[in-house]
Parts: structure tokens; C-alpha cells; sequence
């Protein structure tokens, strides 16, 4: 028998962490993650080829970010996650706020600037295709904490709480398309914080800050009502099958204490990423300041000391 036209049988046996980890991929996510890394792949081979030089660091957290996402998608988790609150949760938070920041990290717009071929005079290739994007006004709209933060909202309060999520559960489209909506937002929401690509939104380190602990709570505020519910609050889920041996209640209170947990994790990592990125930015700033100077001379110290014995001469 299937359960919600996914072809997935009704009769899945009870969750175990081996089980879960089990090989069911998604052939649309499979694809996705494969070229995902070859294309990531090709860039990194083009610069070291050229001599130049890519950061291990990135590609390694690309990886993981790409990784992350296979694991989700390309296991058993994804049968389980269709019947088990819990499961679903946990897909959930790993799309929406751990791979988009293991992706940023890798920094794929900026190796594809590097490595893509410039176009002929007077024709537009993808490399400038996608400086046009990154400098349209689509992208400054979306990457806007106005339109971020109530978007990373509404991914939770608007989806669960509705309708909505009942519907798109019912169809391995609708499902498919949920899923790739988790990721876009997380990357919409963490790129103009922490992303290491440019974009169109970069204000200071300190509003960045206030950005990641505007959404965050939310987060927070959404496990706890699943938690604290005293009845089953999605349909989806109302009605396990009995081959699990689950409660559908004590699972959506599994569901909402995992929810709460990952508002803390992401908050951590985005919080010593922007650290890390703050300190780089100063030391970068104070290189290039002592290179100003050994190339003027530091005519700006000069000037405030003439100043100074300015004022003394006429103190006395």
C-alpha cells in the first residue's frame, strides 16, 4: 500500500539510526548533488591549472554542505521523514539552516567568477550573466533583511500551521518542491549574514549580528509550541502507521525539541564564521593601510604632526 502517492510502503519497519542511514535516493536530489560537485569540482581544477590559488577550507565545507544534503535526501531518512514528524524535522533543519551555511562557506559564486572565462567583446556568456544577477535589483529584493527574515518565518508558521504543508506532503512534487524551498530560504536568509560570496546586501558585522538573532528565536518559539501541544497539530502525521510502533504525539513533541535544538547549533556556527570574518576584515584593513603608508611615506602622520607644532607655535 503507499502513503501519499510516493510509492513508499506503509509497512516500514521501526525507526533505528542504521535503518535510516540505509540507501532510498531521490533521483532529483542525487542529480542535483552530483552536479553540484562536478561543476564545483571543474572550477577548483581550472584555478589550480592556471596556478592559482583556492582555499581548502572552502571546498572542503562545500562538500559537507553538498553531502549534507545527499544524506537527507538520499537515504532512507526521506522514506521515514514522510511518516514520522521527528525524521521530517530533522530533514528540515539540516536543509534549511546547516547546508545553506556549509555552501556559503564554500563560496561557489566567487570560485565561479574566478574560474568561468570572461565572454568576447560585446557578448554576454555566464560569467557575465551572473554578475548581472548578482547586481539586479531581484537580488537586492530577496537578499533584504525586509524580506529575508519574515520569509524565514513564515517557512514555519505559514507552512505547519496551515494547509499547505497537508497539501504539498500529499505529492512527490509537492514534496520535492517543499524541500527545495527549505534550502533557497536558508541560503536567502544566511547568505547577506555570513555568506562569503558578494552580494548586493553586506551592511557591518554588528547589524549582521542582529539579523541572525532576529530570526533565530522563532526558531525557538516554534519547537516549543510543538512540544508543548496536547494534541496531534499536523495531519500529515495524526496517524503513523502501526509497523513504526509510534505515538504521533510524543513524536511531534520529538519533532518540536529538535526544532528548538537547531535554533541554537546554526546560531553558534553563523555567530564564530562572522567572528572569523570580522577579524580577517581588520587584519586586511590594517595591511593595506601599512602599505599606504611605506608607499606615501605616512603623509597623514606628518600632516597631524605639522599640525601639532602648528598649535604649539602659536601657544607660544
Amino acid at each position: 500500500m503507499d502513503h501519499s502517492g510516493h510509492g513508499m510502503t506503509m509497512d516500514l519497519p521501526p525507526f533505528t539510526l542504521g535503518r535510516g542511514l540505509g540507501w532510498s535516493a531521490d533521483p532529483f536530489f542525487l542529480v542535483a548533488c552530483v552536479l553540484g560537485l562536478t561543476l564545483y569540482g571543474w572550477g577548483v581544477v581550472r584555478l589550480v591549472r592556471r596556478g592559482d590559488a583556492w582555499p581548502v577550507g572552502r571546498t572542503v565545507a562545500f562538500v559537507l554542505g553538498v553531502l549534507s544534503i545527499a544524506l537527507m535526501m538520499c537515504t532512507r531518512l526521506n522514506d521515514y521523514g514522510m511518516v514520522m514528524f521527528s525524521v521530517h524535522m530533522v530533514q528540515h533543519m539540516m536543509i534549511s539552516m546547516v547546508s545553506p551555511i556549509l555552501l556559503l562557506l564554500g563560496a561557489p559564486v566567487t570560485l565561479a567568477l574566478r574560474a568561468l572565462p570572461p565572454a568576447a567583446r560585446g557578448s554576454k556568456g555566464p560569467r557575465e550573466l551572473l554578475l548581472m544577477l548578482l547586481h539586479s535589483r531581484y537580488m537586492k529584493v530577496i537578499t533584504h533583511p525586509v524580506f529575508t527574515i519574515p520569509l524565514f518565518i513564515a517557512s514555519l508558521y505559514a507552512l505547519y500551521f496551515t494547509p499547505l504543508f497537508d497539501f504539498l506532503m500529499g505529492s512527490k512534487v509537492g514534496h520535492l518542491a517543499m524541500m527545495v524551498h527549505f534550502l533557497a530560504v536558508g541560503l536567502v536568509f544566511f547568505w547577506p549574514i555570513m555568506g562569503v560570496d558578494p552580494g548586493p546586501h553586506r551592511p557591518g558585522y554588528l547589524m549582521r549580528m542582529l539579523e541572525l538573532f532576529a530570526g533565530m528565536p522563532f526558531h525557538a518559539f516554534f519547537g516549543i509550541a510543538l512540544m508543548m501541544a496536547s494534541t496531534p497539530m499536523v495531519s500529515t502525521f495524526e496517524n503513523p502507521p502501526a509497523s513504526l510502533g509510534v505515538d504521533a504525539l510524543s513524536d511531534q513533541n520529538a519533532a518540536g525539541g529538535i526544532a528548538w535544538a537547531f535554533s541554537e547549533v546554526p546560531s553558534v556556527l553563523v555567530l564564530i564564521a562572522l567572528l572569523f570574518q570580522w577579524y580577517a576584515s581588520d587584519q586586511r584593513q590594517a595591511r593595506r593601510t601599512d602599505r599606504a603608508a611605506d608607499r606615501d611615506g605616512d603623509k597623514e602622520l606628518e600632516a597631524y604632526n605639522a599640525y601639532l607644532a602648528s598649535l604649539r607655535t602659536r601657544g607660544s
